[in-house]
């Protein structure tokens, strides 16, 4: 790799207008991108105890957009059925994600750029770099966010969770809510003067009023048992979700450290009846897989009104199955036949209900379990017959614990909007409304490195990481605890739950029986308001680091553009506003929830992935030798991008695999 060239005081090149600018021939990166222009490196603010209000920072705004998606719509998804068994997968995503702040924020220290522009100063050049970060920035698009957080406001309406696929009124109301709620997160983007105060003061209010109700729940009515499961999940590294019976060494008995959902019974599995996988390619489920061997089932269909449905028929004979023969004793030999529709709806049962409800009357499917990777390979067993079904659900938690994607690159702009290291000579994006006295300039401005500026450097990279690891990091540790921490204390392990909704409608229902009496029903209102609280106002972040990314870029690299008053910025953004607002409430029409987010999460990986190599290599090529980083910071990076790309690897093939594409 070939060393930065370091221009000195004397090689600065002095213009007319006073303006101080790196020489041309000594700029890195493409030839076709403006020149830096050359300033002073301010000190960072001297840090004591007292001053604490200085890391209400970039690590504020972000932190408080973290606890969103990942947070409240897959954690309790995932806990609910495997405790805190998998949230080290969490743990490895937002470490990877401190890493990756940290190296997106040493780049805009330097240069008071953010480091989406620094990748468009790289080879071959912007034109090339903006169709690949298109296609990696489309999974931030879909406004999964404000699609979800309708669904807690409809119930806080409606007094119980809406059903929109079976009322009509119920789907309409959803519907209307998502615009609304989308279309709302717009507003801080327009008023308020500098976009960034108006985001951060939303973000303040959203953590102390959800982390607050939370921290009460956590402190009187959940048990210790449920925190040791939950922060001792995020350090059971290797751990993978399997399905097993209970029964490990096949004695008939419930053995100490056999019973995994503490139901008191010797559980098997319980087969799934609703489709999962796609068997004639048309890219919907229709097949069920009873015995789990990841293949279709032989299906028939029969009619029922005006609708087909597709029914199991195991004996090939052409006519639909009533019953299936499964595995009650856990030697794996079918020995009692069972129904597949026992309520007799007409329908598929979801699953068949082996043992029946448990001692609180609870209905919960058996079977799921997790096994440790490296426990298992160490006692010399083979490895784990890994649960497959549930990596997309598992992508999707790595994919936005934290924040996820392409959505982490705002950190770097808001570094800059703060007037953290050169950011305050390049000034900030303001708002079309209230933000008359604010500009952006079209160049980024970098400082000589020398004896006296290096130290200052320093300083502000030491500011940087006091952010990331006491406000940001702890807020993404916390803000996925907590809501996780509902579901392992409210909801019976193995609980059948359709959808995240599903989930948080009973984890409601199970904490106003919990507190009682009238603060029964106020419990009940906080934990749905909260799960609105965290989706709507992260809605206004997702959309504020879309339009701004862009609009940095373009700002910078366009010919045209920079015959714009730096001003006059506020114009250009509002008018990407507008678009990204026009996409948005078209995707609210067409899209479901769950499907945007599965949608989103998936490029979510791919995105973040490439995005911590390319900006690995963009500070080995861009910055001064002095404050590139060192090896540690170079390795973590680079194995960041690797675990994030092989998520993402995993979950994709496994759900074409699913729908019959591979």
């Amino acid at each position: 790799m070939s060393e930065t060239p370091q221009f000195s005081t004397d090689d600065v090149t002095e213009l007319d207008a006073g303006t101080r600018k790196v020489p041309k021939d000594q700029m890195p990166g493409v030839a076709n991108m403006p020149a830096w222009n050359v300033g002073e490196l301010i000190d960072a603010p001297k840090f004591g105890w007292r001053q604490w209000t200085l890391l209400l920072g970039p690590g504020l705004l972000m932190g408080g957009s973290a606890i969103g998606g990942g947070e409240w719509l897959m954690g309790p998804l995932v806990t609910a059925k495997y405790g805190g068994s998998l949230l080290w997968l969490a743990t490895l995503s937002i470490l990877g994600q401190v890493i990756y702040n940290l190296e997106i924020s040493r780049y805009t220290l330097y240069t008071g750029e953010p480091i989406f522009t620094g990748k468009f100063r790289m080879v071959p050049g912007p034109t090339f770099w903006v169709f690949i970060y298109l296609l990696l920035d489309f999974g931030s698009v879909f406004p999964y966010l404000a699609a979800n957080a309708a669904t807690p406001l409809a119930a806080v309406i409606l007094g119980h969770i809406p059903d929109p696929e079976n009322v009509v009124y119920e789907r309409h109301l959803l519907k209307y809510l998502g615009y609304g709620i989308f279309l709302a997160a717009m507003i801080p983007l327009v008023f308020g003067g500098k976009i960034y105060n108006s985001l951060k003061a939303l973000m303040t209010f959203k953590i102390v009023t959800v982390m607050g109700f939370l921290i009460v729940l956590g402190m009187f009515y959940s048990h210790t048992a449920t925190w040791v499961d939950i922060f001792g999940g995020f350090v059971k590294f290797g751990n993978v979700p399997i399905r097993r019976g209970e029964d490990l060494n096949h004695n008939g008995k419930l053995d100490p450290g056999e019973d995994w959902d503490h139901d008191g019974r010797l559980d098997v599995k319980e087969p799934m009846l609703k489709p999962l996988l796609d068997s004639d390619g048309d890219g919907k489920p229709d097949a069920t897989d009873i015995y789990e061997t990841g293949q279709p089932d032989n299906m028939v269909t029969i009619q029922q009104g005006d609708e087909t449905v597709y029914w199991p028929d195991l004996d090939k004979d052409g006519k639909p199955d009533k019953t299936v023969l499964l595995d009650t004793n856990n030697d794996d030999v079918p020995d009692t036949e069972f129904p597949l529709d026992a309520d007799q709806d007409g329908k598929l049962d979801t699953f068949v209900d082996i043992d029946g409800p448990n001692k609180e009357g609870h209905v919960t499917r058996d079977g799921d379990n997790v096994a440790n990777i490296f426990t298992t390979l160490y006692r010399g067993e083979p490895m784990p017959d890994i649960d497959w079904s549930m990596i997309a659900f598992l992508s999707a938690l790595v994919a936005i614990s934290g924040s996820g994607g392409l959505s982490n690159t705002p950190v770097s702009n808001y570094t800059r909007d703060q007037g953290w290291g050169m950011g305050h000579l390049v000034g900030a994006i303001p708002s079309v409304v209230g933000g008359q006295d604010l500009e952006l300039s079209h160049e980024g401005t970098v400082f000589v490195v020398n004896d006296e500026s290096l130290p200052r450097w320093k300083r502000w990279y030491k500011h940087i990481l006091r952010d990331q690891l006491v406000v940001w990091m702890p807020a993404c540790f916390f803000g996925l605890a907590l809501p996780s921490m509902l579901s392992v204390q409210f909801l019976p392990r193995g609980a059948v739950i359709d959808d995240q909704w599903t989930a948080a409608g009973m984890t409601a229902g199970a904490v106003q029986d919990a507190v009682g009496g009238t603060l029964g029903q106020l419990a009940w209102f906080m934990t749905l308001f909260c799960g609105f609280l965290v989706l709507a106002p992260s809605m206004a972040t997702s959309a504020d680091g879309v339009i701004r990314r862009w609009v940095d870029v373009f700002w910078t690299s366009s010919p045209r553009l920079h015959k714009v008053e730096p001003k006059h910025i506020r114009y250009v953004y509002f008018a990407v506003l507008t678009v990204y607002a026009t996409f948005g409430m078209i995707m609210l029409t067409l899209g479901k929830p769950v499907t945007l987010l599965l949608i989103a999460t998936t490029i979510f990986n791919f995105a973040l992935g490439f995005s911590c190599w390319h900006t690995l290599w963009l500070n080995l090529v861009l910055l001064p030798q002095q404050i590139r980083p060192g090896w540690f910071a170079r390795i973590s990076l680079f194995l960041s991008g690797c675990f994030f790309w092989t998520v993402a690897t995993i979950s994709a093939t496994i759900t074409l695999q699913k729908f019959g594409l591979l």
